[in-house]
């Protein structure tokens, strides 16, 4: 059974790869205050989302 599968399943080459069209930038301060880390501002300034 193992063997059959194998033999249909893809092979990791032939997969399709797509890229994405539009990256986010997400901060979630509470976590990161928690977590002792202090995120700069540069950062906070370009995340598109800020979770507080």
């Amino acid at each position: 059974m193992i063997r059959f599968l194998l033999a249909i399943a893809p092979r990791a080459g032939d997969l399709p790869i797509e890229r994405p069209t539009k990256l986010e930038l997400t901060v979630n301060r509470k976590v990161a205050r928690r977590l002792g880390i202090a995120i700069p501002s540069s950062i906070l300034l370009r995340a598109d989302r800020v979770i507080e």
